[in-house]
């Protein structure tokens, strides 16, 4: 274990900046900020999931007092584009309209509407005639591929990169990845678990839905506040939608209520920049609770097959695991997310592996589209890869937690299944033995029977997610000095109440040996923040983070010299203390105030300073986690007690918003195991639209949760730290199916495992 550095700001538990402001309720939101005479902008949606508008009649809508237009497929640029928040080149297909004529799925935007108040906009939405053409669905995604129904048949489909895709074969991206020889070694092993896994499209179900805000500024252009987590690639998104150059275009947020990815897709900023544009006056649009459910981006509905041979001893020598994955009736997110359900699943056992196979295809189907959600893929693909593992160590008599020690990556290890990647920082066999002895493993691992029909048991499973995406994210930031010898620290990264705001002012105040209060943060605005590929993919701590260290250090270096100005020495004999910059010679000093007075006066250099920083590499942080059920045979509850968790972040920022993050990750993933299900009625629409059918765990479902943490250091994160933002929701699925194995004897192989199919026993 590494020697524990003593910090004064990072690695304590600092209060969130905007902490007060949240809790008195002051006006921080999108439809806080928006003028009451907004524009209301409302969408109608298509009833059918596949179908070409022959006539759409807005006369009757028009007519309705307070209705200022209706816009339809004939009134919108003819220029395809993709609402994915990726960097450009994006890998996700251009396969977008503002509106099409041709709706892809039942929820797909047919025309959209604005009124001076929501009523006359709903009242004008039940006026529109629409006359449809319906076409053959595809609403089994394993049908999809080369089925004679095309979701897309266009002639303009559009793919950046050339990723596997194929419009005329269903196909969004395609792609196998291998080393060593699978067959070889499968058929040399003693035992070969061949296990198929089904998870569904769940639903961020952030408290903020889907909102975005538009006005005209002062020089006439867009001006755009949105609750998303990608301001910069917003802008870039609505410039090729619109046709607008990017000059004219600004993009930035308020506080964001929640996200979880769902945000990071710009699912609702072309409708009302739309409008504005068309009628130069402010304009609003608010995505209903249904809205979101039917019409947002929810995860990526997976089929994951897994072959696994091992010895008899427990040792793992070759994984094959193929991967086909639904990304609705668009392609965002679809090539990349798939990638993760194999590139950070199968590296986990990199200590004995002698071959592995990865293979995928994402398909289009016409449900809702798909985008980012925490965990992006890793947490299908984790669910299948560890749940078979503990079907291993169940079948060969082993306790599971012996045979990961057994085949786990290490410390120094290079990741052939994780693009050759060095884990140069891993505590994952820490974690393991750390979670063992504080969750009791040995006393609870035995089944208990209760009485009364109730069974006690115990699952496991162990993650790794990653830190950015390597060789592609850039995080960055501006940090500047004033007169008082306060900071600000300007960032385009996006804070969706994770508290990156207040973490990277940790780290400026411990570069910077101040306070954090003197270190006051401006993000994420596209005309006044240092770009920034935007909140996701865990990379906010390692890449911005990396970016505020290195412009901490610049900018002490340019104070240094401005004072060896105001010295009268060289700038290499000025040391930086703080609140003052010394002649290590004469012992003469002169305070931040002084030198922040002297950049205004007579000065040729201004303390601030801009630094960008990309990784080549991506650090995966390790997770393991155990969880305790209490199962009813009779009626198939299971009612969690106990989940314990030890993560490997490097060193956590700041504990308490890490340990929240880590809790609130487990909460969601636990969700998705038990009781968050996806079902579709004969249109292919969600039939869970609401809170009221699609049920979401409560304080009272998580049982005692507890995390802890084991760190490591990353030489090339901040401070040595890692991400763990996503990894902590991928433990829950695998450990809980475990669990009910454990109590019933039945492995189950699709989310989530309700009460019924438990009670039932079907697997």
């Amino acid at each position: 274990m590494p020697e524990q550095k003593t910090y004064r700001a990072v690695n304590q538990p600092v209060r969130k900046k905007d902490a007060m402001q949240l809790l008195l309720g002051k006006p921080v939101y999108v439809d806080d900020i928006a003028p009451k005479d907004a524009l209301v902008v409302k969408i109608l949606r298509s009833p059918h999931p596949n179908a070409i508008v022959q006539k759409i009649d807005t006369a009757r809508a028009l007519k309705v007092p307070g209705v200022v237009a209706v816009y339809t497929w004939q009134d919108v640029p003819r220029r395809r584009f993709t609402i994915a928040g990726q960097t450009y080149p994006e890998p996700s297909p251009y396969d977008r309209l503002i509106l099409d004529r041709h709706v892809r799925f039942s929820g797909d935007a047919v025309a959209i509407i604005a009124a001076e108040t929501e009523a006359a906009a709903l009242r004008a939405m039940k006026l529109i005639k629409v006359q449809y053409q319906v076409l053959d669905a595809v609403l089994d995604f394993r049908t999809a591929k080369d089925n004679p129904t095309l979701v897309h048949p266009e002639e303009d489909w559009y793919p950046p990169c050339q990723v596997g895709g194929d419009n005329r074969r269903n196909l969004v991206a395609s792609e196998v990845n291998a080393a060593g020889d699978v067959e070889a070694v499968l058929a040399d092993c003693d035992l070969v678990l061949d296990r198929t896994y089904h998870t569904k499209a769940f639903n961020q179900a952030m408290m903020e839905t889907f909102r975005t805000y538009t006005e005209l500024d002062r020089y006439g252009r867009l001006h755009v506040i949105s609750s998303t987590q990608i301001v910069f690639h917003v802008r870039r998104i609505l410039s090729r939608a619109l046709g607008l150059p990017k000059s004219r275009i600004r993009v930035e947020k308020p506080r964001i209520g929640g996200g979880f990815g769902a945000k990071q897709t710009a699912v609702c900023e072309v409708y009302p920049a739309f409008v504005t544009m068309q009628t130069g006056r402010p304009a609003k649009l608010i995505y209903t609770r249904e809205e979101a459910q039917i019409a947002g981006s929810p995860r990526h509905e997976m089929q994951v097959r897994v072959r696994l041979g091992a010895d008899r001893d427990g040792r793992i020598r070759a994984i094959d695991l193929y991967t086909l994955s639904n990304t609705g009736a668009y392609g965002e997110h679809g090539p990349t997310t798939v990638g993760l359900s194999g590139h950070k699943s199968i590296p986990l056992y990199t200590g004995s592996l002698e071959a592995y196979r990865f293979g995928y295809d994402v398909v289009y189907t016409n449900h809702q589209a798909a985008g980012a959600y925490r965990g992006y893929g890793a947490t299908q693909g984790i669910y299948a890869v560890e749940t078979t593992v503990n079907e291993l160590a169940e079948t060969l008599g082993m306790d599971p937690t012996a045979i990961r020690d057994k085949n786990m990556v290490r410390q120094g290890m290079r990741m052939p299944a994780y693009y050759n990647e060095p884990a140069n920082a891993c505590a994952l066999d820490r974690c393991l033995k750390h979670c063992k002895e504080i969750f009791h493993w040995d006393e609870k691992y035995p089944v208990r029977d209760m009485g009364n029909g109730k069974v006690r048991a115990a699952g496991v499973a162990m993650a790794m997610q990653g830190s950015c995406i390597s060789a592609v994210d850039v995080g960055s930031a501006t940090i500047k000095l004033n007169e008082d010898g306060s900071y600000n620290l300007i960032i385009g990264a996006a804070d969706m109440g994770t508290g990156c705001d207040t973490i990277l002012a940790q780290m400026a105040a411990e570069c910077l040996d101040c306070p954090v209060e003197d270190v006051a943060v401006f993000g994420a605005d596209t005309d006044a923040s240092p770009y920034d590929s935007g909140s996701y993919a865990s990379s906010t701590t390692y890449v911005t983070g990396m970016a505020v260290e290195k412009a901490c250090a610049q900018l002490k270096e340019k104070l240094c010299r401005i004072a060896a100005g105001m010295l009268d020495c060289p700038p290499e004999d000025v040391v930086f203390a703080g609140r003052e910059l010394r002649s290590a010679a004469t012992g003469r000093a002169v305070t931040l105030e002084e030198v922040g007075y002297k950049t205004q006066v007579f000065s040729n250099e201004a303390p601030e300073v801009t630094v960008s920083h990309s990784s080549p590499i991506s650090p995966p942080p390790f997770m393991v986690g155990m969880v305790e059920i209490e199962l009813d045979r009779e009626t198939g509850l299971v009612t969690v007690l106990d989940y314990m968790a030890v993560v490997d972040c490097g060193l956590p920022i700041n504990p308490a918003l890490a340990r929240i993050q880590a809790e609130g990750g487990i909460v969601q993933g636990i969700g998705h195991t038990l009781m968050e299900d996806v079902q579709y009625d004969r249109s292919g629409r969600p039939v869970e639209s609401s809170f009221l059918q699609y049920k979401i765990p409560t304080r009272l479902d998580m049982g005692h949760l507890r995390v802890e943490f084991e760190h490591s250091h990353e030489p090339t994160g901040p401070f040595g730290a890692k991400s763990i933002g996503e990894i902590v929701i991928n433990t829950p699925a695998p450990a809980l199916t475990h669990a009910i194995y454990r109590a019933t004897g039945v492995w189950h192989r699709e989310l989530p495992i309700t009460p019924e199919q438990i009670a039932m026993g079907r697997p």
